[in-house]
């Protein structure tokens, strides 16, 4: 009797083992995979360097997870985002014209944008092309003015459908050969006009108005490529990058655009010939998160209409700055088509990232200035 006592005992130890390996083996399993599923779709590493992951000195990120770039596969709060929040989304580009001589001021809308150019034009005043994802478009945007050929070269790269309120003759032409979707205010009635009535500076419109116009052409409202820049999905610093906190950029004797840094945004502040730059009907601040400034060639086009308008070399390469959260870089910027995407690099041959947020792209006449100071 005594030793079946132990036979049982023995084979209840056995089975208890048998019991106890198999529950380690299936839940120890689900635990190690959902920690790992978790990782990957939160885009967490075990390096925590941001320079020895990108391989780039000059980039620390803030906070505990180094920078890795945002992708569709990525998941921030419950949500999935296509590149980053301020390129969200499946919607097409839409690439608007913004008048900005001293007449339009002040402008509305531009705090809504994922991207902006400021171009010269004739006179030695300024233009912006203000790029927004169609399902950002603000509510009140403008004023709307009149193309320049060189401005479609963003609005292709970006794959944008082009809107503005009528063109140069060199534009003219260029949109009808090179087949650009655009609405143009001679024949879409997209806008309102805003006092005084009488000025050619006052031609606004919104995201109703855009999408009905985009609808009644049949264009493409969806997007077929990413954002031309990447973005970060932390905010990261320039850890090797000089002071630049205060920016003045002078493109020509009657025209400067300037940015002071506000540290407790880490945005930048912008100004125009010394006034603030701020929104017509918010009176918010206009503001950049980061800002690339680099100078090309310009010159006087042989103008039948003898208005004074330009030619820009923007088709090449050349040297500029990238800045963002108070520091400053020198980079590299390349184009190599007029359709084709610009490439912006460090020093070192690496594509830039970007931080989440607006970009303004300050492209500056080779006579102009660029002044940045802490």
């Amino acid at each position: 009797m005594k030793r079946d006592s132990i036979i049982y005992i023995v084979a209840a130890f056995m089975i208890a083992v048998v019991v106890v390996t198999l529950v380690y083996f299936v839940y120890g399993s689900n635990i190690n995979s959902k920690d790992k599923y978790d990782k990957d779709v939160l885009g967490v590493s075990d390096i925590t360097s941001g320079d020895e992951k990108s391989g780039d000195s000059m980039i620390e990120t803030s906070g505990d997870v180094s920078g890795e770039m945002l992708s569709g596969d990525d998941v921030i709060d419950n949500s999935v985002y296509k590149e980053a929040k301020v390129f969200y989304g499946d919607s097409r580009s839409v690439a608007v014209m913004i008048d900005n001589e001293r007449g339009a001021w002040p402008q509305s809308g531009l705090n809504s944008a994922y991207m902006i150019y400021e171009i010269i034009i004739e006179g030695g005043a300024t233009r912006f092309e203000a790029l927004f994802k169609k399902d950002n478009l603000p509510d009140k945007l403008g004023p709307v003015r009149s193309s320049r050929h060189y401005f479609l070269d963003y609005a292709m790269e970006h794959d944008a459908i082009y809107v503005h309120f009528g063109w140069s003759p060199l534009a003219q032409s260029n949109i009808k050969s090179l087949g650009i979707q655009n609405i143009n205010g001679i024949y879409d009635s997209f806008f309102w006009r805003e006092p005084p009535k009488s000025s050619y500076h006052n031609a606004f419109t919104s995201k109703e108005n855009l999408d009905n116009y985009i609808a009644r052409k049949n264009y493409r409202d969806e997007q077929t490529q990413d954002c031309i820049i990447q973005y970060w999905n932390r905010d990261t610093d320039l850890t090797d990058g000089t002071p630049a906190t205060q920016i003045t950029i002078k493109y020509s004797g009657l025209h400067n655009t300037s940015y002071e840094y506000d540290p407790e945004t880490k945005t930048y502040l912008r100004s125009m010939r010394g006034v603030e730059h701020v929104d017509r009907f918010t009176e918010e601040r206009f503001y950049a998160k980061n800002i690339l400034i680099y100078t090309v060639r310009d010159e006087l086009l042989p103008d039948t209409e003898d208005k004074g308008r330009r030619e820009l070399y923007n088709i090449g390469s050349g040297d500029g700055y990238y800045i963002t959260n108070g520091k400053c870089i020198p980079m590299k910027w390349e184009k190599s088509t007029r359709a084709g995407r610009t490439v912006y690099r460090d020093v070192n041959g690496n594509e830039l990232k970007f931080n989440d947020g607006i970009t303004w792209v300050q492209i500056v006449p080779e006579y102009g200035s660029i002044t940045i100071s802490e």
